[in-house]
């Protein structure tokens, strides 16, 4: 039997060998796998919101609206401050920038802009996610290349599409799911869902003027999505009888937000509602899809109220940056939601119990001012009972009347 020769490998097949494995098998941590959302072991979610920091060239970019005193050593850098502090007192689990992060024509440049401005949040290793306004795209890069700016940073959940979806209006549309505590129960569901999406810039039908809203595109990207997440929470294991509460951010407000005066909602109103001048309908789809509880956005700077519509809390979190208008003596704010879960019979944790919000003022001891509840299952409980009993008592009031039209009928 002649003998086996081995094969002999070139230097070029060795070298591909081991381009392959630095490619293909280079260990997470080395990659920088994309953190997971989770509650706490105590239960809770924490969630920082920032609203319109109008950052542009950092030390020597100027301040709008403050006391002239304060105008010398104001800068972007006070912004900057602000969100290092808040991360440090609230210690978030999760960092959400609901667009205009950069003011577009004073950034010279925008990647350098977007990255000084993100930096707090970067240097935190905290997970953070960011959406577009109506003046990131006005510097050196479009929509789509802030977008992609964003998701390309270190730390952040940002998308810049949903992958599954190849037709879709805008650019920063996406979901994220916050699991149960790990080692519950619910480790494997996510008992909070996070919506993003693009709410544009300015229309672009010469007919409507204004500002942008979100097209039909993406409101059947959110429905799929919010169906799709239903789905799997209803499913066992713990199965659930109705959806996972979801939260709802993007940047300028729906024409709902002019639904509230002062004797209905919590917060200040200090100018009008500038929405899209026509009403995409998304109000009527977030209802129609039964799990949003409350709409988070910004844009109106001088607004910062939360005011409950048809069972969805639709809330402003107030101007955050120092290069972004507001009000001299108004101090500069943020918003903070808190989710928390209940306890189930065994001990464990279960289910979203409540969802609570306040705002922090950049003053001296930040602050916490309007402090509410936006969503309480023990609540929802109670109207889901109300809503059936109503239901039960229309149906026996139908029937009892159907019978007597029956009995009219056959006596006469």
């Amino acid at each position: 039997m002649a003998k086996k020769s081995t094969p002999s490998i070139s230097l070029s097949h060795f070298w591909g060998v081991v381009v392959f494995s630095l490619c293909f098998f280079v260990p997470k941590s080395v990659l920088g796998e994309k953190k997971e959302l989770r509650f706490r072991k105590n239960g809770e979610f924490k969630i920082l919101q920032v609203a319109d920091m109008h950052f542009a060239d950092g030390k020597t970019t100027s301040c709008l609206n403050v006391f002239p005193n304060q105008m010398p050593s104001c800068s972007d850098l006070n912004t900057t401050a602000f969100v290092e502090r808040m991360i440090q007192a609230e210690k978030p689990d999760f960092i959400v920038f609901t667009g205009d992060n950069i003011f577009g024509f004073d950034a010279t440049d925008a990647a350098k802009s977007l990255s000084a401005a993100f930096q707090p949040a970067i240097a935190s290793n905290i997970p953070w996610a960011a959406i577009l306004g109506n003046h990131d795209q006005e510097s050196t890069l479009s929509r789509e290349g802030v977008m992609k700016h964003i998701a390309g940073l270190k730390n952040t959940l940002s998308q810049v599409n949903p992958a599954e979806v190849h037709i879709i209006d805008g650019f920063g549309n996406y979901n994220l799911e916050i699991g149960g505590v790990k080692g519950s129960r619910f480790e494997n569901k996510s008992a909070l869902n996070l919506y993003f999406l693009d709410s544009g810039d300015y229309s672009t039908v010469p007919a409507i003027p204004g500002y942008g809203w979100i097209k039909p595109s993406q409101q059947l990207w959110f429905q799929r999505t919010s169906a799709k997440l239903r789905r799997a929470y209803t499913r066992q294991p713990e199965a659930q009888k109705g959806p996972a509460p979801g939260l709802v951010y993007f940047h300028i407000p729906l024409p709902e937000f002019a639904s509230f005066d002062s004797s209905n909602f919590t917060g200040v109103r200090q100018e009008g509602i500038s929405s899209a001048s026509v009403n995409s309908g998304f109000f009527t789809t977030m209802v129609e899809a039964g799990d949003v509880k409350a709409v988070f956005t910004g844009h109106d700077h001088l607004n910062d109220f939360c005011g409950e519509l048809t069972g969805i809390q639709l809330c402003y979190a107030g101007g955050f940056g120092y290069h972004a208008y507001g009000k001299a003596g108004w101090s500069r704010r943020a918003r903070v939601v808190l989710a928390s879960l209940e306890k189930t019979e065994q001990g464990s944790w279960g289910a979203v119990k409540s969802i609570k919000t306040w705002k922090r003022l950049d003053d001296e001891h930040l602050t916490t001012v309007d402090g509410q509840v936006l969503w309480s299952k023990s609540h929802a409980d109670v109207s889901y009972l109300s809503n059936n009993v109503h239901k039960n008592l229309e149906m026996r009031a139908v029937l009892v009347c159907s019978l007597l039209l029956y009995a009219a009928k056959n006596h006469a």
